[in-house]
């Protein structure tokens, strides 16, 4: 008798360092494109990066040996609610900081 173990897979998606400028380069090269340039979000499974998403111009760049067309949804979600999130921040800042005209 066998035992059925089934496998949760480990996603994490992270904004890339300094310390990952090489795996962006590999991710690239695998995926046959240039190197993403601006600040990017890394998906990782299992701890090994399959995709990356630059969150300037929204390219991608992904492991073509791997199912990555989850991880690319996933990576897409995260940067819009990062996006959508900041974007409220800063709106609330600047109305913090807008001048107040007082009449009297």
């Amino acid at each position: 008798m066998t035992a059925n173990h089934s496998h949760a897979e480990a996603i994490v998606i992270r904004h890339a360092g300094d310390a990952d400028a090489r795996t962006l380069v590999d991710l690239a090269l695998l995926d046959d494109r240039p190197p993403l340039t601006g600040p990017a979000l890394i998906a990782e499974l299992d701890g090994i990066a399959r995709a990356a998403l630059d969150l300037h111009d929204g390219s991608v760049a992904a492991d073509p040996f791997a199912r990555t067309a989850q991880l690319v949804e996933l990576l897409k979600l995260h940067a819009h609610g990062t996006r959508a999130r900041s974007g409220s921040l800063r709106g609330r800042v600047a109305s913090f900081l807008r001048p107040v005209s007082v009449r009297g």
